[in-house]
């Protein structure tokens, strides 16, 4: 499904990412683990098609990043993007139809994904009123909500509350 192969890039004299090369097939979990500086946002940010490579390629399926395959992957950003004085629920279902998903197919998911969470009780809060931990759960959903084929995850457990 996935495929990285010898991604290079470089901002201005630093080398950020060198050769990283591997396949991802469906249903498959990777891991990019390194320290820090080692370049592993800056990969996911190629593999999203949000920086260009200053070398190598990234497929799916085959075929180069575009539009289509965009909505079959789920984000998670290491700097997380929610609108924090919109309610918990409006932001949810924002997302969701930025996604392609109808309101009613939104409704439901976001309703499943909350209760799932333990978040139904917050859903008329407003964002900037959830601990950080929580706001990371809203994030997760807002990631996997439109059931991609694909999900990338950054940080996923930074800030997330102690269970």
């Amino acid at each position: 499904m996935l495929k990285v192969s010898n991604l290079r890039k470089e901002f201005t004299s630093i080398l950020a990412v060198d050769g990283v090369s591997f396949e991802v097939q469906r249903g498959e979990i990777l891991g990019l683990l390194g320290p820090n500086g080692a370049g592993k946002t800056t990969s996911i940010r190629i593999i999203l098609n949000i920086l260009q490579p200053d070398g190598g390629e990234v497929t799916y399926d085959g075929r180069p990043f575009s539009d289509l395959i965009r909505n079959q992957v789920g984000y998670l950003p290491e700097e997380r993007g929610l609108y924090r004085k919109s309610k918990l629920w409006d932001t949810i279902l924002y997302f969701a139809q930025m996604r392609g998903m109808n309101v009613g197919q939104a409704k439901s998911e976001a309703y499943a994904w909350l209760k799932r969470l333990n978040l139904l009780s917050y859903k008329d809060r407003k964002v900037e009123e959830l601990s950080k931990g929580n706001q990371q759960k809203v994030q997760f959903v807002i990631s996997i909500i439109h059931d991609p084929l694909l999900v990338v995850l950054d940080e996923p457990f930074s800030g997330l509350d102690p269970v």
